[in-house]
């Protein structure tokens, strides 16, 4: 069995959940006395909670060669005490130190990312540490607080102390998987299903990742995603399943001949093609697109946690992803079956003592709609236009799941 040392020694990969319990009991992760529930340890991640206070700033930026505090005094607006909750408006930054601290042994380097409801709400969010010129990524070694910026795009949401908007990796040596070896492990066990079956090999396409398209085959008229709507309510992130998704959503139709133009600036969730499922052997991240290829963003959380998509049966035959877009500066015209984003693989350190899935709470696995867990489902509201036969069979229908996990 893996433990901690094992990676002093040279195991390489991602921390899945035991050893993650292990770092909080061995100081690695702390969070100032308070405990780390069970449930905020998920597969291949740890879910990052809010402090009770956050400030209104005036703009981003990152520390450079200060402490992110140094920096922050002379940029911060208001003081915000989220202890009974406070609504975070439109547009505004906020930074918020995060319960969760660290103190990294120097072979161990973590990664952030916005959980999978977080970046469904339109809801920006990543995570910085002192001294560092970049957002997600914590260095090896690292020692001390975590913050995370938090800038609503689409909606005026309340938020509150203990709240996670956002989870962290922790990882060892290398474990990012090559496209060849991305391959191999595809044929060994599939990662990617199309029309419920394995991807052959000219629909596996890869270029340091692998291309996921989106799914815009609705018949004419018919339901292919939603789009944020303009001057709506406030919602409040800590209720689940409370919200109709008229008030926030517009539904997406499909053009005659599979295709759909993003409004600039507009939020819109979409989904894939393909099915994606990730082994307890892997982990997963969708990772930003090619700016190259078109005036295009294409998600705003990441991890997709060993379990995503998989059944040990065999029955479950994938989940898609829903892809959060948005065109910036111009109207951007899409087609059913456009490559728009990546998938990056990473082997696991060891396999995890849980998988994601119905069994630890999980919201997205199987997932045929693409709306976070804080909207109910009501008849009314159903897709239209959506081949049941093509979605996978088994009742998992959770309030919905993609990129990273909960």
């Amino acid at each position: 069995m893996t433990r901690l040392a094992d990676l002093e020694a040279g195991v390489q990969g991602v921390l899945p959940s035991q050893l993650l319990s292990e770092a909080i009991e061995a100081g690695w992760v702390g969070a100032g006395g308070l405990p780390i529930p069970d449930r905020n340890i998920q597969p291949g991640s740890i879910d990052l909670r809010l402090g009770d206070h956050a400030y209104a700033i005036q703009f981003s930026f990152v520390p450079g060669n200060q402490s992110v505090a140094q920096k922050l005094a002379g940029f911060k607006v208001e003081e915000i005490d989220l202890r009974g909750g406070a609504v975070l408006e439109i547009g505004r930054p906020y930074l918020a130190p995060l319960i969760e601290t660290l103190a990294l042994p120097a072979f161990v380097r973590g990664k952030a990312n916005p959980k999978s409801s977080t970046g469904r709400l339109d809801v920006f969010t990543r995570v910085i540490t002192d001294r560092s010129y970049r957002f997600d990524e914590i260095a090896a070694g690292y020692k001390g607080q975590l913050w995370v910026e938090i800038v609503p795009l689409s909606f005026p949401v309340r938020v509150q102390a203990g709240l996670a908007l956002n989870q962290l990796r922790l990882m060892a040596g290398r474990s990012k998987l090559s496209d060849e070896e991305l391959w191999q492990e595809h044929q060994n066990q599939a990662l990617l299903f199309v029309n419920g079956r394995p991807a052959a090999k000219d629909e596996f396409a890869t270029s340091d990742g692998l291309f996921l398209s989106l799914d815009l085959r609705g018949a004419p008229g018919g339901w292919v995603g939603y789009r944020a709507k303009k001057h709506t309510p406030l919602l409040d992130m800590t209720r689940v399943g409370e919200y109709r998704s008229r008030d926030y959503w517009e539904t997406v139709r499909a053009e005659r001949g599979g295709r759909v133009v993003l409004d600039e600036e507009r939020f819109f969730l979409l989904l894939s093609e393909e099915a994606v499922r990730v082994p307890p052997n892997l982990a997963c991240e969708m990772i930003a697109y090619d700016p190259t290829s078109g005036e295009l963003r294409t998600h705003y959380a990441g991890f997709f946690d060993p379990g995503f998509g998989y059944d040990p049966t065999g029955a479950l035959r994938g989940s898609r992803a829903a892809l959060e877009v948005r065109a910036h500066d111009v109207p951007f015209l899409i087609d059913h079956g456009q490559h728009v984003c990546k998938l990056t693989f990473e082997r696991m350190a060891c396999a995890p003592a849980k998988l994601y899935g119905d069994n630890i709470g999980s919201s997205y696995q199987g997932q045929v709609d693409t709306l976070s867990k804080h909207f109910r489902r009501e008849p009314a509201e159903a897709p239209e236009g959506r081949d049941s036969a093509m979605e996978p069979q088994l009742d998992l229908f959770g309030p919905t799941r993609v990129i990273t996990g909960r």
